[in-house]
């Protein structure tokens, strides 16, 4: 979604994923509709010490990133009586920790662009589970979403200025009802279709992929 508007806008964009053959496949066909382009890496962001690795392979290819978006995500459905602890600890890892550890180790990167513009950018995917709860049990990712949203708020206070004199600008995202494999879960569980789905929804429609590229190509313009 994001990185499609990004690279018909020009930009040149890596994308990373623990399925490296996937992510590929989706720069070959971002890379086909151009003009951008579109880089594939491998990632599995469940440890700082991945996150630190992601890092260091933009930068064998880059002197400066001008906008990150921390998109990783995974959910658990479960009701709060049997909720297990291993799925609590991945859902807080993947969807907290690692956004945290991928900005702080890409900073070096953002300052080189923070110094040589008005500012670097920072997009945190958070989602409206993060401000409201949901009809489905999904605690985890609930609760996961609303630390992203407050750690966005601490990231842009403490970021704003740099020692270089530049600055890094951090915004989130609270994503509603978009069509992602992360989100036909709720259509799963409920039952419901997304037609169905956005009945609940005050204009009857659930969000597009141009939606959320051109929310993003914003906050980082």
């Amino acid at each position: 979604m994001m990185a499609d508007g990004f690279v018909q806008n020009g930009a040149k964009v890596y994308i990373a994923s623990r399925d490296v053959e996937a992510c590929q496949a989706t720069a070959d066909e971002l890379n086909a509709k151009g003009p951008g382009k579109c880089f594939a890496l491998r990632a599995n962001l469940l440890s700082e010490a991945a996150c630190k690795k992601l890092a260091e392979d933009v930068a064998k290819h880059e002197t400066k990133v001008d906008v990150l978006i921390n998109n990783s995500g995974v959910g658990w459905g479960g009701d709060v009586e049997h909720h297990p602890e291993k799925a609590w600890t991945k859902v807080l890892s993947v969807n907290v920790t690692s956004p945290f550890h991928v900005t702080r180790y890409l900073l070096p990167l953002l300052d080189a662009a923070a110094a040589t513009s008005d500012a670097a950018r920072v997009i945190n995917i958070g989602s409206v589970a993060g401000l409201m709860p949901q009809q489905i049990d999904s605690i985890a990712y609930d609760t996961s979403k609303a630390a992203v949203h407050h750690m966005t708020r601490v990231l842009a206070a403490k970021l704003a200025r740099r020692p270089n004199g530049g600055h890094i600008l951090v915004n989130a995202i609270a994503p509603g009802l978009v069509p992602t494999k992360l989100s036909t879960g709720i259509a799963l569980v409920t039952g419901k279709s997304f037609e169905e789905l956005q009945q609940n929804i005050p204009t009857q429609r659930y969000g597009h992929a141009s939606d959320m590229a051109g929310l993003a190509i914003f906050l980082a313009s």
